[in-house]
């Protein structure tokens, strides 16, 4: 068996660990998402120090773990796309954090998923070029449909009828709910904020087509990404306090 392996991934979270290393984790077309330690990359003279940031795009050499209880190594590695502006502006950055967060949540380790690892590379890209509060949300609900977390939107899911606006959404039942079975105070779900959500689960992030949307109606349909969201992942994304500081409503 090879001691070393290479693959094609996006660095999606980098922490400090021990006194000179870094624990990293990518997510890889061939390989889904792993778990890896490049040991020494904190010193200054590190060759790699400079490639290992969030967001890259990576040509890697990887060690194999020695044993169930140790973590792959990083080798060597090159850069493919950089992504350096989601690095550099705020907003950019927070929203990328929070399509990371999704993917390090919903994927399990070595789980392959080419149409994740795909959709990333699409979406960094275009966060760069379109709002990319739009962009993530659109990456955000095609993630989870990938995931099969899909809210069911086209009937109401409680009791299965056809469903009629207005309706409501029920982020903890797993979609939209009719009038009959609305109860408590569950948020208004009209028809227009349907039609986006629709738009953004089927938008092709590597080559998008212009639209325009009302301010009204992009923040009800972030608002219920983000229930859904913490209702599926079972607690409240850590980049969303950091979305809500960058947050610009003005510019939508």
């Amino acid at each position: 068996m090879a001691r070393q392996y290479d693959t094609e991934a996006i660095l999606l979270i980098s922490r400090d660990w021990g006194e000179a290393d870094k624990l990293l984790t990518f997510f890889s077309r061939e390989y889904g998402k792993i778990s890896a330690v490049a040991y020494g990359v904190r010193r200054g003279k590190n060759p790699l120090r400079g490639y290992l940031q969030p967001f890259s795009w990576l040509d890697l050499s990887l060690g194999f773990r020695k044993n169930s209880n140790a973590l792959d190594t990083v080798q060597q590695c090159a850069v493919k796309q950089a992504f350096r502006p989601l690095r550099e502006d705020l907003q950019k950055m927070a929203q990328a954090s929070m399509l990371v967060e999704i993917v390090t949540e919903l994927w399990p380790e070595r789980e392959p998923e080419p149409l994740v690892f795909d959709l990333l590379i699409a979406a960094f890209a275009l966060l760069d070029l379109r709002n990319p509060r739009i962009v993530a949300q659109a990456a955000a609900w095609q993630l989870l449909g990938l995931a099969g977390f899909s809210p069911v939107c086209d009937e109401c899911v409680i009791c299965g009828a056809p469903l009629l606006f207005p309706a409501y959404f029920h982020a903890a039942a797993g979609g939209a709910v009719c009038t009959e079975c609305c109860s408590g105070n569950l948020p208004a779900y009209p028809d227009a904020v349907n039609q986006f959500i629709q738009q953004l689960k089927s938008l092709n992030l590597s080559t998008p087509e212009h639209f325009s949307v009302g301010r009204g109606t992009f923040l009800q349909a972030e608002q219920l990404l983000f229930s859904f969201l913490g209702c599926r992942l079972e607690k409240t994304l850590k980049s969303l306090s950091f979305i809500q500081q960058t947050g610009d409503d003005n510019g939508l």
